[in-house]
């Protein structure tokens, strides 16, 4: 018996290691083991299992690691698939997979001492005043971890002993499973009566399944990873407006599921979301005749948590999986639905490799496991919708509110006429219309949302006199100012320096130095000033320095002890609050003037996802968006909540300029700290390309161009554009390219396929 073991360590090849006897009822697809690799012992995941080896003297696998089958035979044809489209290795794909805390050698329940009370044989013992205190706690709870008897009881450990002697108690350990939720106590939940619009969306997903269960699987050949959306795709695109009921849509259909014996993932964009959607989840689900543990994945927990989650999920305790993107990758067996809520979300990308899109690798995972996928959003991504008109997605359309409250009034308030009249000092902060929005609130009892995409207190420090401003040593950009530190730091490489009182630039030391633009410290720090009795909470990363500080706000806003909550992208999407009847966007410019082509995307999409936040309740919402540039398409389509009209404009800009949905983009940057090098790389690295690939049909090559952000980290960055039809032919193109090409050792080449950044 023969094990094919792909190495923890980028060697970009699999090893054939002989079974010992003792472990060949151990050895099976997706089973880690500890194998010799040169003069060390080094970590692997089997791959296959074979008779035959064409090499000789096969050295033997040392042990096993871990319970057997730790990867499904599925969940690794995936990595594999990952691995050849995203131009990465299959150890790498394999270490997302599999997260650290299961991965790691010591990883294993945590076991701690119980007391657990035992049936009385005959005549009860004579005890002590002490013991009998004792003794009538156990008897009331009937089991205790040790610790916590001993607090309860405020006795000692000679005393429980003494118990266990005469035979009343036994002490032992016992698995304690880490729940991060385990403290929160959560009321069941009922199916809610839902509109036509939810119904017919209900009724098609379970369509959908009964089509996929009565289709059979496709097996595809490890060695020739599938080309996304070449297999017969199985999910339904979800558009509905904000409010529109979307979450009790995917409820329902969880329950379908659960009827039928399957598991469900359902993932959200940001871990902030992830609170909220698992109380209802397990409100729904953790409890009744077909009550299922409900497992959480993300980054935030702690790696015993992590470990005892994805455990629950693999034994099968666990059927519905909530979590941010590694959640796809989730070990469910029989899966039978995916959800990817706010499907259009840029955070569903991997910045790191393997750079996967936790969306695409559902529609792949969907198709390969007979599991239907659902991608819901209110601003659907333009390629999805694009996908859906021409037939390769169902589209569902939800584009009334669930409880019939009307789509807020949005109010468009041009700054550079407002800016004019306002008072000294708010200008750029709060337009007269937004204030007096505010104040109206605020009389009422009503709340309101301010978002602004930017933190800390100022974006620059600059010196009227001499020009100097502020600027990152690592990256090229300016220092933003954080009052209550007292500090500029750069929010890209998290470089930090004390502010100065005067001009540090060499011969000036002028004192009149300023601070411009604004940030969400600033604009708390303005409302105090304008609305002092109004309850005022920021939420951004500055603010939430804990796990339980984003659900504490959230609870205090919820319980209207909050009036005012000011944040970044975190309170733009996902939040139900129906106290909340005014929003504020502050300066809807920012995420508008990028190099980047989804620019307007973006901004329609961040407009009306935080539009959405007012008016859920009986009284109907208003949206003020304070803009220097009015009369852009893209905040005049989300004014008018049309989706529609604004998909319209923009693909038709895009095909034009063929970029996605026309087009495919793979984004190659060479990165190094000696400019010059990177630029002479990235000229060779096109010329290659040029020869390899130049001839291809559609093909557009762009570059090499310094990046937007041509320095981060210390690193120059010079990048090349590719635009193609078929990525899949690319990738393959470009790993072999990777494989083949020599540059300068501090010269390093990142090939991101289907970016989503191009900053």
């Amino acid at each position: 018996m023969i094990a094919r073991v792909t190495l923890e360590i980028a060697v970009r090849k699999e090893f054939d290691y002989s079974v010992p006897a003792d472990l060949a009822d151990r050895i099976e697809v997706g089973t880690r083991v500890k194998i010799p690799f040169g003069p060390r012992l080094v970590m692997g995941v089997v791959t296959a299992v074979v008779e035959t080896s064409p090499h000789t003297n096969l050295r033997s696998i040392a042990s096993v690691v871990g319970i057997s089958g730790m990867l499904t035979p599925r969940v690794l044809d995936l990595a594999r698939w990952m691995a050849g489209y995203y131009c990465c290795p299959v150890e790498v794909a394999l270490k997302s997979v599999l997260p650290d805390s299961v991965r790691k050698e010591g990883a294993k329940w945590r076991e701690r001492l119980h007391v657990l009370v035992l049936p009385v044989m005959g005549e009860m013992p004579k005890l002590t005043a002490r013991q009998r205190e004792v003794w009538n706690i156990l008897e009331e709870w009937r089991e205790l971890p040790l610790q916590e008897l001993l607090a309860l009881a405020e006795t000692t450990l000679e005393t429980v002993r003494r118990l266990e002697d005469k035979g009343l108690v036994r002490v032992a350990p016992k698995v304690d499973e880490r729940d991060p939720y385990a403290r929160e106590e959560i009321l069941p939940s009922q199916a809610l009566k839902m509109n036509p619009e939810q119904d017919h969306a209900l009724a098609a997903i379970q369509g959908a399944m009964d089509r996929m269960a009565a289709k059979p699987a496709r097996e595809r050949s490890a060695e020739k990873p599938a080309a996304m959306g070449d297999e017969m795709v199985p999910p339904l695109l979800l558009h509905g407006v904000t409010g529109s009921g979307k979450t009790e849509v995917y409820l329902q259909a969880i329950a379908v599921a659960l009827e039928r014996g399957l598991g469900a993932i359902v993932l959200v964009p940001e871990i902030s979301l992830t609170p909220q959607t698992v109380e209802r989840f397990k409100a729904r689900f953790s409890s009744g005749p077909k009550g299922t543990l409900v497992a959480v994945l993300h980054s935030h927990l702690s790696a015993g948590e992590r470990h005892d989650e994805w455990h629950k999920i693999r034994q099968g305790r666990a059927r519905i999986v909530i979590g941010a993107r590694s959640a796809v990758f989730a070990p469910v067996d029989r899966l039978g639905l995916i959800v990817v809520d706010e499907e259009h979300e840029h955070s569903y990308k991997q910045e790191e490799a393997p750079r996967y899109h936790a969306r695409d690798v559902a529609v792949v995972r969907g198709a390969r496991e007979r599991a239907v996928v659902v991608l819901g959003s209110a601003t659907p991504s333009v390629e999805s919708y694009h996908n859906a008109k021409r037939g390769k997605y169902s589209l569902l359309e939800m584009p009334s509110r669930a409880t019939d409250q009307k789509l807020p009034l949005v109010r468009v308030v041009d700054l550079r006429v407002d800016s004019r009249r306002g008072e000294k000092g708010t200008p750029g902060v709060f337009s007269e219309p937004l204030k007096d929005g505010i104040h109206r609130r605020l009389e009422k009892g009503e709340q309101t949302i301010l978002f602004l995409n930017r933190r800390g207190y100022s974006s620059s420090l600059q010196c009227p006199k001499c020009g100097y401003v502020a600027g990152c040593p690592n990256c090229s950009v300016s220092l933003t100012y954080h009052r209550a530190l007292q500090r500029l730091m750069c929010h890209i490489c998290g470089h930090s320096a004390a502010a100065p009182v005067r001009c540090p630039q060499e011969g000036c030391g002028d004192g009149a130095i300023r601070y411009t633009g604004l940030g969400t410290e600033r604009v708390e720090e303005t409302l105090l000033k304008l609305f002092p009795k109004a309850r005022v909470a920021r939420m951004d990363r500055d603010t939430l320095k804990k796990k339980e500080d984003y659900r504490r706000i959230l609870t205090e806003f919820r319980t209207g002890r909050i009036d005012i909550l000011v944040g970044t992208q975190m309170i733009a999407k996902g939040l139900h609050f129906p106290n909340v009847t005014l929003v504020g966007v502050l300066y809807a410019d920012l995420s508008l003037h990028v190099p980047d082509f989804r620019a307007g995307e973006r901004t329609f999409q961040l407009l009306t996802q935080v539009s959405g936040r007012a008016g859920r309740g009986d009284v109907e919402g208003e949206v003020f968006v304070q803009s220097f540039t009015p009369f852009h398409p893209a905040i005049q389509f989300a004014r008018r909540h049309d989706y529609a009209g604004f998909f319209e404009a923009e693909v038709e800009f895009r095909e034009q300029l063929k970029y996605p949905p026309f087009s495919r983009i793979a984004l190659l940057t060479l990165k190094g700290r000696n400019e010059d090098k990177v630029k002479l790389s990235a000229e060779h690295v096109r010329k290659q390309l040029d020869l390899r690939v130049g001839s291809w049909p559609g093909l557009v090559l762009a570059g090499p161009a310094p990046a937007p952000l041509v320095k981060a980290e210390t690193f120059y960055r010079y990048q090349i554009m590719i635009r193609c039809r078929a990525m899949s032919r690319m990738s393959r193109a470009l790993a072999e390219l990777e494989a083949t090409l020599k540059l300068p050792e501090d010269v390093h080449l990142v090939i991101d396929i289907d970016p989503v950044n191009l900053v």
